[in-house]
């Protein structure tokens, strides 16, 4: 038993050190992007140029607010169990990058306009989802606390839907038949993500039955009936 808990220790450890160094590592791409665009900013078109320091800059937050929760997180109280539910989560978590590294679409000022406002809105959306999850926050599924209040009192994934408004953004400034069916593959990938997820938080808080009964997956709609309030807790999500 002490060698199966050093052993998670340590798997904890080295798994928060790799998420850590690669968040750190895209924030500091991420504030070399926002000098070069201030470096030339007076060479810029309006709009264009504001919108694009946005998204820059909301994506700067997120990945900061990344790096400082998986520090602090909490100490998981279960882990799932086996390959699967770990090559899910990576794959539905950075899978989305390869769409970076396609050539932007060259379909008019509009269309960029428009994936960009994307993506400056779905990560402003995840910051703000993400300190509300706070240190339960974790990529492979985790339990740690419940949570079912602010956002998570209108869908259980709340965080996943704000990050795939920022996904399709790029897939947006990036369009082709490639993007789409990378965009496409992310999804199912973090669709699988979530199921995992539920079946993990079933298992370790009786209570997730309950909230799960009257909370949407993902569409926030209007909900039928009182939210069941199970627990001032919280769980990691992502």
């Amino acid at each position: 038993m002490k060698r199966i808990t050093m052993l998670s220790t340590a798997g904890e450890f080295v798994g928060k050190a790799a998420l850590v160094t690669l968040f750190a590592f895209l924030a500091v791409m991420k504030v070399a992007s926002i000098n070069g665009r201030l470096a030339v900013w007076n060479q810029g078109q309006g709009f264009e140029k504001y919108v694009d320091l946005s998204a820059d800059v909301a994506g700067l937050g997120f990945l900061v607010l990344l790096v400082v929760l998986t520090t602090t997180r909490l100490r998981p109280n279960r882990t799932a169990e086996g390959w699967e539910p770990r090559i899910s989560a990576l794959i539905g978590s950075f899978l989305s990058f390869a769409l970076v590294a396609l050539p932007p679409a060259d379909l008019g000022p509009a269309w960029r306009a428009a994936g960009v406002v994307l993506i400056a809105v779905g990560m402003v959306l995840s910051i703000l989802v993400l300190a509300r999850l706070g240190r339960s926050f974790s990529i492979v599924p985790q339990a740690r606390r419940l949570v079912t209040t602010g956002p998570y009192a209108y869908v259980r994934h709340p965080l996943y839907l704000c990050e795939e408004i920022a996904i399709i953004g790029v897939a947006v400034v990036h369009f082709s038949a490639l993007a789409v069916l990378i965009l496409v593959i992310q999804w199912i990938f973090q669709l699988r993500r979530m199921a995992n997820e539920e079946r993990l938080l079933q298992t370790h808080f009786p209570e997730y039955a309950s909230y799960a009964a009257v909370t949407p997956r993902i569409t926030p709609w209007p909900r039928r009936g009182a939210l069941a309030r199970v627990v001032s807790a919280e769980t990691s999500s992502p």
